[in-house]
């Protein structure tokens, strides 16, 4: 006994040492350094664009918030989210459960395919975007004599989000499920469950937190893209200019209020994912908490 309590003690005093052996002056300069890249590069420029947005007061904040075209551009950017974010949330579980619930030939290729838009640009998705469906386009001719309109237009600035947003859900779900295996879902499919039955009641709970946060992930990247969709969007104002976009026009008029003003909508999107993120891993971190290890039995 006096032995496993003096080798639990022995293991707290070295978990409470340093995990590396540097000097303190190292570890001080390290933490400063950090601490002033995140005042400098990531928290100063957030408080600037809430200065700068109330600089000329709170009726002209109200104003540019309330603006016809600022309020269309809110209308398509939550349109726009709202579309291409369950699209990506229904491939994204599909993709995650084939590539780690199954062995196929062609695997490598899935999941190389769905990190293509983390190594494409986004100015380059909107011109591929551009050469499938422009007037010189392969479709173009086609969509033309059938009077469809996507290039410039709505169908277009959903494309270039949902190609932008493709890996978000998916690579958050692809580790969480090679982690957790396939005993559940093959225990389940022994028990009689159907496919479905066996997603729905298995695995579905068990990636719930998982699929939450691509989720977020998935909507603040949809609601802050710009590169991809100011391509194929043709930035008609008060049709198809999203929240960015608008940014964009707004500070090349040099108005400059205005465009701190809405810009201040996409700091609180960033601001209210950071807050739903850390929720979410803390909540994460209590369900993991409180689940039954296996030398642990449930009651």
């Amino acid at each position: 006994m006096s032995l496993n309590t003096n080798s639990n003690a022995l293991a707290l005093k070295l978990q409470s040492r340093d995990a590396t052996r540097e000097p303190i002056w190292v570890r001080y300069s390290l933490i400063a350094v950090a601490f002033i890249f995140f005042l400098s590069c990531l928290l100063l420029p957030l408080i600037l664009v809430f200065v700068e947005a109330f600089k000329q007061g709170i009726a002209v904040y109200i104003n540019a918030l309330t603006d016809s075209d600022t309020l269309s551009a809110v209308k398509l950017t939550l349109i726009t989210a709202a579309i291409a974010v369950p699209i990506n949330v229904v491939f994204g579980v599909a993709a995650a459960w084939a590539v780690a619930k199954f062995q196929f030939r062609g695997k490598a290729i899935l999941t190389t395919i769905i990190d293509i838009p983390f190594s494409v640009s986004p100015v380059i998705a909107g011109l591929m975007l551009v050469l499938i469906f422009g007037a010189q386009g392969w479709m173009g001719g086609w969509l033309m004599d059938n009077d469809i309109k996507i290039l410039y237009a709505v169908p277009a600035i959903v494309l270039a989000t949902i190609f932008i947003t493709v890996p978000f859900v998916a690579r958050e779900l692809i580790p969480l499920m090679e982690a957790q295996g396939t005993e559940e879902e093959e225990a389940a499919i022994v028990l009689g469950a159907s496919g479905w039955q066996t997603f729905w009641r298995v695995t579905l709970p068990n990636i719930k937190w998982g699929l939450i946060y691509g989720v977020i992930l998935c909507n603040a990247r949809a609601m802050g893209e710009f590169g991809a969709v100011s391509v194929v969007s043709g930035h008609i104002r008060g049709q198809t200019n999203t929240l960015p976009l608008h940014v964009e026009i707004l500070y090349n008029e040099y108005t400059f209020s205005a465009a701190f003003a809405v810009s201040s909508l996409l700091a609180f999107l960033a601001i209210l994912t950071l807050i739903l993120k850390t929720w979410l891993e803390v909540r994460q971190e209590q369900a993991n908490q409180h689940q039954p290890t296996q030398d642990q039995p449930s009651h």
